[in-house]
Protein backbone atom coordinates (compact mmCIF):
# COMPACT_ATOMS: atom_id res chain seq x y z
CA UNK A 1 0.00 0.00 0.00
CA UNK A 2 2.28 2.90 -0.97
CA UNK A 3 0.78 6.14 -1.65
CA UNK A 4 3.71 8.14 -2.29
CA UNK A 5 3.19 10.35 0.58
CA UNK A 6 6.07 10.58 3.48
CA UNK A 7 3.92 8.58 6.28
CA UNK A 8 4.20 5.56 3.59
CA UNK A 9 3.24 2.74 6.17
CA UNK A 10 4.84 -0.10 3.85
CA UNK A 11 3.91 -3.37 3.37
CA UNK A 12 5.03 -6.66 5.14
CA UNK A 13 7.50 -9.18 3.95
CA UNK A 14 6.29 -13.26 2.83
CA UNK A 15 6.98 -13.45 7.04
CA UNK A 16 4.52 -10.58 8.08
CA UNK A 17 7.76 -8.10 9.27
CA UNK A 18 6.60 -4.63 8.53
CA UNK A 19 9.02 -3.27 5.93
CA UNK A 20 8.44 0.50 5.02
CA UNK A 21 7.71 1.82 1.67
CA UNK A 22 10.71 4.26 1.63
CA UNK A 23 13.54 1.48 3.37
CA UNK A 24 15.06 0.62 -0.08
CA UNK A 25 15.52 4.02 -1.31
CA UNK A 26 18.81 4.00 -2.03
CA UNK A 27 20.99 6.97 0.11
CA UNK A 28 22.27 9.87 -1.82
CA UNK A 29 25.73 9.74 -3.39
CA UNK A 30 28.33 12.11 -0.69
CA UNK A 31 29.06 13.74 -4.24
CA UNK A 32 25.59 14.52 -5.35
CA UNK A 33 23.19 17.20 -3.61
CA UNK A 34 19.57 16.55 -3.80
CA UNK A 35 17.63 18.37 -5.76
CA UNK A 36 16.27 21.91 -4.18
CA UNK A 37 12.79 21.75 -5.98
CA UNK A 38 11.92 18.37 -5.71
CA UNK A 39 9.99 16.50 -3.42
CA UNK A 40 12.25 15.13 -0.26
CA UNK A 41 13.36 11.43 -0.29
CA UNK A 42 11.90 10.06 2.77
CA UNK A 43 14.03 7.29 4.49
CA UNK A 44 12.23 4.98 6.97
CA UNK A 45 14.52 3.80 10.07
CA UNK A 46 15.53 -0.28 9.95
CA UNK A 47 13.40 -2.64 11.43
CA UNK A 48 16.15 -3.26 14.08
CA UNK A 49 15.23 -0.64 16.06
CA UNK A 50 11.61 -2.14 16.32
CA UNK A 51 13.29 -5.33 17.26
CA UNK A 52 15.44 -3.84 19.58
CA UNK A 53 12.75 -1.79 21.57
CA UNK A 54 10.19 -4.63 21.48
CA UNK A 55 12.50 -7.26 22.75
CA UNK A 56 13.48 -4.35 25.63
CA UNK A 57 9.58 -4.19 26.33
CA UNK A 58 9.17 -7.50 26.83
CA UNK A 59 12.11 -8.41 29.21
CA UNK A 60 11.00 -5.41 31.43
CA UNK A 61 7.24 -6.27 31.26
CA UNK A 62 7.79 -10.19 31.50
CA UNK A 63 9.73 -9.66 34.89
CA UNK A 64 6.89 -7.53 35.82
CA UNK A 65 4.42 -9.27 34.88
CA UNK A 66 6.23 -12.56 36.80
CA UNK A 67 6.66 -10.63 39.88
CA UNK A 68 3.37 -9.02 39.97
CA UNK A 69 1.83 -12.67 39.89
CA UNK A 70 4.16 -14.27 42.42
CA UNK A 71 4.73 -11.97 45.19
CA UNK A 72 0.98 -10.94 45.91
CA UNK A 73 0.15 -14.44 45.07
CA UNK A 74 2.43 -15.68 47.60
CA UNK A 75 2.01 -13.36 50.54
CA UNK A 76 -1.58 -12.80 49.74
CA UNK A 77 -3.33 -15.58 48.25
CA UNK A 78 -3.69 -16.94 44.47
CA UNK A 79 -6.47 -14.35 43.97
CA UNK A 80 -4.08 -11.42 44.30
CA UNK A 81 -1.83 -12.70 41.42
CA UNK A 82 -4.49 -11.61 38.71
CA UNK A 83 -2.78 -8.31 39.29
CA UNK A 84 -0.35 -10.02 36.96
CA UNK A 85 -3.10 -9.17 33.71
CA UNK A 86 -2.52 -5.23 34.24
CA UNK A 87 1.21 -5.66 33.03
CA UNK A 88 0.70 -7.93 30.74
CA UNK A 89 -2.31 -5.63 29.26
CA UNK A 90 0.17 -3.36 29.06
CA UNK A 91 2.69 -5.30 27.04
CA UNK A 92 0.38 -6.43 24.20
CA UNK A 93 -0.44 -2.72 24.10
CA UNK A 94 3.25 -1.37 24.27
CA UNK A 95 4.22 -3.84 21.36
CA UNK A 96 1.24 -2.17 19.29
CA UNK A 97 2.25 1.37 19.96
CA UNK A 98 6.06 0.25 19.11
CA UNK A 99 5.74 -0.05 15.92
CA UNK A 100 3.04 3.02 15.46
CA UNK A 101 5.90 4.79 16.78
CA UNK A 102 9.16 3.10 15.13
CA UNK A 103 6.43 3.51 11.51
CA UNK A 104 6.50 7.56 11.98
CA UNK A 105 10.02 7.95 12.22
CA UNK A 106 11.21 9.21 8.90
CA UNK A 107 14.30 11.53 7.86
CA UNK A 108 14.78 13.19 4.35
CA UNK A 109 18.27 14.91 2.98
CA UNK A 110 17.34 18.32 1.24
CA UNK A 111 19.45 20.76 -0.56
CA UNK A 112 19.68 23.09 2.59
CA UNK A 113 18.68 21.23 5.17
CA UNK A 114 17.68 17.70 6.83
CA UNK A 115 14.45 17.16 7.96
CA UNK A 116 12.80 14.39 10.53
CA UNK A 117 9.56 13.56 10.94
CA UNK A 118 7.76 11.67 14.03
CA UNK A 119 5.28 11.30 16.23
CA UNK A 120 1.67 9.53 15.93
CA UNK A 121 -0.41 11.47 17.61
CA UNK A 122 1.61 14.54 18.01
CA UNK A 123 2.84 14.82 14.60
CA UNK A 124 6.57 16.73 14.86
CA UNK A 125 8.81 17.39 11.84
CA UNK A 126 12.11 19.20 12.43
CA UNK A 127 14.03 21.36 10.03
CA UNK A 128 17.81 21.65 10.75
CA UNK A 129 19.64 23.83 8.62
CA UNK A 130 23.06 22.55 7.56
CA UNK A 131 24.63 25.79 8.17
CA UNK A 132 23.15 25.95 11.95
CA UNK A 133 24.71 22.65 13.15
CA UNK A 134 27.77 22.86 14.94
CA UNK A 135 28.13 19.19 15.74
CA UNK A 136 26.88 16.06 14.42
CA UNK A 137 27.81 13.28 16.75
CA UNK A 138 27.05 9.14 16.10
CA UNK A 139 26.45 7.58 19.33
CA UNK A 140 25.98 3.36 19.82
CA UNK A 141 25.26 2.20 23.51
CA UNK A 142 25.69 -1.48 24.38
CA UNK A 143 22.11 -2.70 23.85
CA UNK A 144 22.33 -0.49 20.48
CA UNK A 145 25.47 -2.08 19.52
CA UNK A 146 24.40 -5.42 20.09
CA UNK A 147 21.63 -4.98 17.60
CA UNK A 148 24.26 -3.58 14.95
CA UNK A 149 22.54 -0.26 15.16
CA UNK A 150 23.75 3.70 16.38
CA UNK A 151 22.24 7.26 16.20
CA UNK A 152 22.78 10.59 14.92
CA UNK A 153 22.18 13.52 17.01
CA UNK A 154 22.56 16.76 15.49
CA UNK A 155 23.31 19.92 17.83
CA UNK A 156 22.84 23.20 16.73
CA UNK A 157 23.23 26.60 17.89
CA UNK A 158 19.71 26.74 19.79
CA UNK A 159 19.81 23.98 21.88
CA UNK A 160 15.67 24.21 21.01
CA UNK A 161 16.41 22.85 17.30
CA UNK A 162 18.85 19.70 18.37
CA UNK A 163 17.42 16.62 17.26
CA UNK A 164 18.45 12.86 17.32
CA UNK A 165 17.69 9.90 14.76
CA UNK A 166 17.52 6.50 16.35
CA UNK A 167 18.35 3.47 15.46
CA UNK A 168 20.52 3.86 12.22
CA UNK A 169 22.79 0.98 10.74
CA UNK A 170 26.34 1.94 11.85
CA UNK A 171 27.10 2.52 8.18
CA UNK A 172 24.17 4.85 7.40
CA UNK A 173 24.74 6.67 10.21
CA UNK A 174 28.73 7.36 9.83
CA UNK A 175 27.62 8.30 6.26
CA UNK A 176 25.12 10.82 6.90
CA UNK A 177 27.34 12.24 9.97
CA UNK A 178 30.19 12.87 7.48
CA UNK A 179 27.79 14.19 4.90
CA UNK A 180 25.86 16.55 7.66
CA UNK A 181 29.88 17.82 8.38
CA UNK A 182 30.86 18.60 4.99
CA UNK A 183 27.32 20.38 4.08
CA UNK A 184 27.40 22.15 7.26
CA UNK A 185 30.61 23.49 6.86
CA UNK A 186 30.36 24.21 3.19
CA UNK A 187 26.87 26.17 4.52
CA UNK A 188 28.86 27.98 7.33
CA UNK A 189 31.55 29.16 5.33
CA UNK A 190 29.07 31.06 2.95
CA UNK A 191 27.24 32.65 5.39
Amino acid sequence: METGSPHDTGTADAQGTPTPATADVPAPDAGTEPDAGAEPVWRALPPGLLTMRRLLLVVWLGLLTVATALVPGLLAGPAWGAFAVLPLALLLWGWVMLERNWRSWRYAERADDLLISRGVLWHEETVVPYGRMQLVEVTSGPVERHFGLASVQLHTAAAATDATIPGLDPGEAERLRDRLTELGEARSAGL
